[in-house]
């Protein structure tokens, strides 16, 4: 059990393994000289989802002081972004959260003590359930904390606390490519390592600009020795897009058409690869009658390219022999047909016999550093460990790894993140928990969260920040460890298990959020539910089994210092008594990847080599839809088509840790901007540093243009990064994954000196 007392203790009392940290000024200038290095500590990157690996210089005293990137970790190749230099200074904020908050009488939040803001959060929230039902309360998480945090998290709420409702803002970034891989795969498997970005012949980044939003992706893309075709499919010049061999600037939301005409040239080009598709597919026939529709006719129509760049695209993922590589993020995944425009991709790697081998594959980019973690873990849409709620047989092998009471685990998944919302706009849920985002800023059309949060009747927020705007906004404030303060492992984009080391003490009374998750469960009451829960080293223990025998398995890592010793470790990672014609677990499905008996020794490794799908029938299927229209078209009154996105590598998200970073600060932009073509600069009289009114029918707001031929003529461009942005964008989801689609609204322009403003 681990009671207050004991949780405080371990975290004031002597260190052993645990270093200690001193506020100050973790910048990029040299180790001050009074501070000899004593040593290292090495530990995963806590921003993206590249994964890579820093090595902490510590001083005398055990403080860490600097960092460097690992020379020897697969992932970075002893190179780091900007964020990861600055990875120490949102630690020394000084806007930390370091104790309880509680919201008086007067409105005001005070510090209370963990026993007090323990017994507000059970005693409310169990009293909006008595009163409302167990239903009246939900839980918003992230992909930023620890994999074994995050299953401790879903296995309290869901097991412990009777809250079916539990989500994370996963779901904005990469429920798309779950939703995608899972339907054509079988499971949520990236199949790809990040040699592929050095192996391919032709890479195709669709709606992804990794120079700025993946920059250590994009210096292995600058390490491809075999002189590669380059081709963007984006409708922003993007620094990607400079950078390519042919830049496709398709229509916003139009590269669903685009991705179904070049399956139609691969067809027509004779580059199918038969043999493949037969033994290892099902409906490929029904999707090549659907895509005779896609003629170069009406793509161009559709899409606004001409009909000789779509013969160049087709020609070079044609080549006879070339090695082909899809690569998408936010671009497809934030869009109102995303799993279906994934899936296009899906099936174009699929058709070609281009998966498994060296440079291939229809390869997802994650977005943050635990999305896939999130994925797997994370307990909302799928059970814990990739398994599913409506399963009976599932629910059972869970339960009995867990030992718990299989009646404890739903029957279904929870409503997604927009359906949480909504619920909270008809009253049905009245409380929310919740952790390590930034709900107020970040969620499509944030006017709405903004006028829901009067109708709930408690709204807590774990965090490391008092000062986000949903944390500013909340009844009940928890302080939290950040990355450095704790342990645990990130899954990265490439399924890397990487161990994430704690490297400082976090401050003030601030607790990591598995120990306040186990908090909780003591003040619940169902605290001995999860009493093998004892730490993270432990719960990874607990994942094992759970992975055992799925397509994610993982049983032959050790525990932590195996995953650092090893540089990261990539799924599927089986034990010896994996065999390869099946798996022990009954409730696993019947086909498998066919790794062999014995976990490889090598540290990149794809998946589907062998051609077999962890589908019932082992085969990957063909899925498609006809394109929709935009859900929010321009019209007279809302001219523009407004896109959104990440503005500069030192940027991240919400800008609760970036913006805490004096180096980082300096070399992004501080105030919203809007990329306006010179066409339009010109028709409204605007110029460059010349403040700009933007309305949608959400909201309004200003920023300074910009007047650039990087947007196309009618289109604009803002960073995501300010809370300003999400005033105005539609929200719009993917019927399949919900996810929003924050990409494509439509907003007018004008000048602040505009009486029409």
């Amino acid at each position: 059990m681990n009671t207050l007392d004991d949780l405080l203790h371990a975290r004031t009392g002597p260190m052993t393994s645990e270093l200690v940290q001193r506020p100050g000024d973790f910048g990029l200038g040299q180790l001050p000289a009074r501070l000899a290095p004593a040593g290292t500590a090495k530990s995963i990157c806590g921003y993206c989802s590249t994964g890579c690996s820093l090595q902490i210089h510590l001083n005398a005293a055990g403080e860490a002081i600097n960092l460097t990137p690992d020379p020897d970790h697969p992932v970075n190749l002893g190179m780091a972004c900007p964020k990861g230099w600055e990875s120490l200074a949102p630690l020394a904020a000084p806007d930390r959260c370091t104790t309880p908050l509680l919201r008086d009488a007067t409105g005001v939040l005070q510090p209370v003590t963990w026993p007090e803001a323990l017994a507000v959060f059970t005693d409310r929230l169990k009293a909006i359930q008595a009163q409302h039902g167990p239903g009246s309360v939900a839980v918003l998480s992230t992909g930023q904390i620890m994999t074994e945090e995050m299953a401790l998290l879903g296995a309290l709420t869901k097991f412990g606390m009777g809250i079916a409702d539990l989500d994370s803002n996963t779901r904005q970034c990469m429920a798309t490519s779950h939703v995608a891989y899972k339907q054509s795969y079988g499971f949520d498997a990236p199949p790809f390592t990040y040699a592929d970005f050095e192996e391919s012949d032709v890479l195709v980044f669709v709606g992804a600009n990794p120079c700025i939003a993946h920059p250590i992706m994009w210096q292995r893309v600058m390490r491809n020795r075999r002189q590669p075709t380059l081709i963007v499919v984006d409708p922003r010049r993007t620094e990607t897009a400079m950078a390519a061999t042919l830049h496709l600037p398709a229509y916003p939301k139009s590269d669903l058409t685009l991705l179904y005409g070049l399956a139609r040239e691969v067809i027509r080009r004779g580059a199918v690869d038969a043999a493949f598709v037969a033994a290892h597919t099902t409906g490929f026939a029904a999707f090549a009658t659907f895509v005779e529709a896609f003629t170069p006719a009406r793509v161009s129509a559709e899409t606004g390219l001409s009909t000789a760049d779509l013969d160049r695209a087709a020609a070079a993922i044609c080549r006879p022999g070339a090695r082909v590589s899809y690569w998408w993020t936010m671009g497809v995944n934030q869009s109102h047909q995303a799993t279906r425009t994934a899936q296009a991709l899906i099936n174009l790697s699929l058709m070609a016999g281009q998966i498994g081998k060296p440079g291939t594959g229809a390869n997802s980019i994650t977005g943050q550093c635990n999305a896939m973690g999130s994925r797997l873990f994370g307990n909302a849409t799928s059970l814990v460990g990739g398994y599913d709620f409506a399963n009976a047989a599932h629910r059972t092998h869970v339960a009995g790894i867990l030992g718990i009471d299989a009646a404890l685990i739903p029957a279904q998944p929870s409503r997604a993140y927009d359906r949480i919302l909504d619920a909270v706009e008809t009253g049905e849920i009245r409380a929310l928990w919740i952790i390590a985002t930034n709900t107020a800023h970040s969620w499509i059309n944030s006017g709405k969260f903004a006028r829901l949060r009067d109708q709930l009747d408690f709204l807590v927020v774990q965090d490391m920040y008092a000062t986000t705007e949903t944390a500013q906004q909340a009844d009940l404030v928890l302080p939290a460890a950040g990355w450095g303060e704790k342990q645990g492992v990130f899954i990265n984009s490439e399924r890397r298990l990487g161990y994430a080391r704690k490297v400082a003490r976090a401050p003030g009374l601030a607790l990591s959020d598995f120990s306040i998750f186990k908090l909780v469960a003591e003040a619940w009451g169902c605290g001995p539910l999860f009493t093998r829960w004892s730490s993270p080293a432990a719960a990874l223990q607990i994942l094992k089994d759970l992975s055992r025998g799925q397509p994610c398995d993982f049983t032959g890592i050790r525990d932590h210092d195996h995953i650092e010793e090893q540089g990261g470790i990539q799924w599927p990672y089986p034990d010896s008594t994996f065999c390869r014609a099946g798996s022990p677990n009954p409730a696993a499905p019947e086909a498998g990847f066919g790794d062999p008996a014995v976990p490889p020794p090598d540290r990149e490794r794809r998946l589907f080599a062998d051609g077999q799908f962890p589908t019932p029938d082992g085969r990957a299927r063909f899925l498609f839809d006809e394109p929709a229209p935009l859900p929010e078209p321009v019209d007279a009154a809302y001219p523009f088509l407004l896109n959104t996105g990440r503005g500069s590598s030192a940027q991240w998200h919400t800008g609760s840790r970036t913006d805490k970073s004096a180096v980082l600060r300096q070399l992004a932009p501080t105030v919203p901007w809007i990329e306006i073509h010179p066409t339009d600069a010109t028709a409204l009289g605007l110029s460059t540093g010349q403040t700009v009114a933007i309305r949608s029918r959400r909201g309004e707001t200003t920023a300074l243009a910009v007047v650039t031929p990087i947007v196309q003529p009618r289109q604009v461009f803002m960073p995501m990064h300010f809370p300003e942005v999400n005033r105005l964008t539609f929200p719009a989801y993917d019927p399949h994954s919900r996810q929003p689609a924050y990409k494509a609204c439509a907003v007018s322009l004008a000048s602040v000196n505009d009486s029409s403003a």
